[in-house]
């Protein structure tokens, strides 16, 4: 399914999303490694389970070939500043829904790029059939968790302590999905 780029001027910053196409791979493989090591939010930390260019370009060639995936990019001024997907499951009893992932720059937090990606791949799903939407947010990460129930999201289990932070903290996980109306 074609999505078309949408324009976006929020708190004085102008801003595209569109989907990702096989010439941002080098920008999304460093824009990843940075993320990691801005934010304790994400899965991983800085250089884990790192992709190079080649294997962005693979995820979105594939990503572009299958109907159940969808990988947008927002764009500053022709900079890669945050990203999303909706990655299906191919076995038929998982078909019904897509497990989704989010994540911007620190510098560019506070300007809806992460609301905005979220609601274009929820209008994405609603298009395509997809039924459910899931996703996994560390616990405290209350800004994030309040978006995605304003988005029709629900809270649907807790994972305690499913992640351990470099401080030797624990950290519970919520998992939430959101089904078609």
């Amino acid at each position: 399914m074609i999505i078309d780029q949408q324009e976006y001027y929020i708190k004085g910053l102008s801003y595209s999303i569109r989907l990702a196409e096989e010439r941002d791979a080098e920008a999304l493989s460093s824009l990843r490694v940075q993320m990691d090591g801005e934010t304790e939010n994400m899965d991983r930390e800085e250089g884990e389970a790192y992709i190079d260019a080649a294997g962005f370009r693979r995820i979105i060639y594939l990503d572009t070939d299958k109907s159940r995936n969808l990988f947008l990019v927002a764009v500053v001024a022709d900079e890669i500043v945050g990203f999303s997907r909706c990655e299906g499951i191919e076995l038929r009893r998982f078909w019904h829904k897509v497990e989704f992932g989010v994540c911007v720059a620190r510098a560019y937090w506070g300007h809806g790029i992460g609301k905005n990606l979220l609601v274009q791949s929820i209008e994405w799903a609603d298009q395509t059939g997809v039924e459910k939407m899931t996703l996994t947010v560390v616990a405290s990460n209350e800004k994030a968790i309040e978006l995605y129930q304003k988005s029709g999201f629900e809270i649907e289990g807790i994972l305690k302590k499913d992640r351990r932070h470099v401080d030797g903290q624990y950290h519970d996980t919520i998992v939430m999905g959101r089904f078609k109306d």
